[in-house]
């Protein structure tokens, strides 16, 4: 009797998983390894008006995604991983969760996903055994004011690389968060097109930069090419402005210079009238008085 009822429990988990798969948009897989249960429970609950997270066996995981129709997904369920059913795209989905992830310490033993660098500058580290243990890691340090100071910044673990434990101690020490901790996507399914998605690292700041730059460099080649947008507008009234500005103090300058000319050439014209009158003076004496004899002294 007890195994009927455990029979029919399994059932109904695996009915209410299947139903809810093909009544979404996205089905995604994510591993919750080494996540803490009182940080998954609080990102299950914000996201609950976006996506359902759903933990089960992996057996049931298993059949509920026969019994809804989905083919390739069952080579990403693994020991410690959820369900995340959504009414959102792929990766829509994926930058929620990857906002909800927390930065953490790293721990010994540890695989590093990126290159972990250690930048230059002043630390809170005082100068003892902590210069041998910078040391280990190929880091050049001086004592500046009583603590230690890095010269110069240097990547001391690389990708794919194991922690040790003078790293970890060291990252702690200098307060560097190389992990992130929260759902890591393994893959999604597309319920409408049946696609898989597995390339769903999502890094909303340095998309976010890489837009701002891109939108930097469109705005340039659409003013190049004189492309007229309400982001180009402006920038091309105010070019014709200054344009018309320039073309004024040019049209205003030839007719200064004339000014300053007109009066040496009224002076020319008073001159030769001048010498016109007295020319017109002597031709108007009479003859008499012209062979007047002069009087004698």
């Amino acid at each position: 009797m007890g195994v009927k009822i455990s029979v029919n429990a399994k059932e109904k988990d695996v009915n209410d998983l299947s139903e809810m798969i093909k009544g979404a948009k996205t089905l995604m897989v994510a591993s919750i390894k080494g996540l803490p249960s009182k940080q998954f429970q609080s990102i299950k609950k914000s996201i609950r008006e976006h996506a359902e997270v759903k933990v089960a066996k992996k057996n049931i995981m298993m059949r509920a995604l026969k019994a809804a129709g989905v083919e390739g997904m069952d080579q990403y369920i693994g020991a410690d991983c959820a369900f995340i059913i959504s009414d959102l795209d792929a990766y829509g989905l994926a930058g929620i969760l990857a906002k909800k992830k927390t930065p953490v310490f790293a721990k010994a033993g540890q695989v590093a996903i990126d290159d972990i660098e250690v930048k230059d500058g002043p630390t809170d580290m005082l100068p003892g055994p902590a210069i041998s243990e910078l040391g280990a890691l190929g880091l050049q340090v001086s004592v500046e004011d009583g603590k230690i100071a890095i010269k110069a910044a240097k990547v001391v673990v690389t990708k794919g690389q194991t922690i040790s434990e003078n790293a970890a101690s060291i990252f702690m020490k200098l307060n560097i968060m190389p992990f992130n901790v929260g759902l890591n996507a393994a893959a999604a399914y597309d319920v409408a097109s049946k696609k898989i998605f597995t390339e769903l690292k999502i890094d909303p700041e340095g998309y976010t930069e890489e837009l701002k730059q891109a939108a930097g460099k469109a705005l340039g080649f659409a003013q190049k090419i004189v492309y007229i947008c309400k982001d180009t507008v402006g920038y091309f009234l105010a070019k014709a402005n200054a344009g018309a500005k320039a073309l004024e103090k040019y049209s205003e300058a030839p007719a200064e210079e004339e000014n300053k000319e007109k009066p040496a050439e009224e002076d020319k014209k008073e001159e030769e009238s001048k010498e016109k009158e007295d020319t017109s003076s002597e031709n108007d004496a009479s003859p008499a008085e012209l062979n007047k004899p002069e009087e004698s002294a």
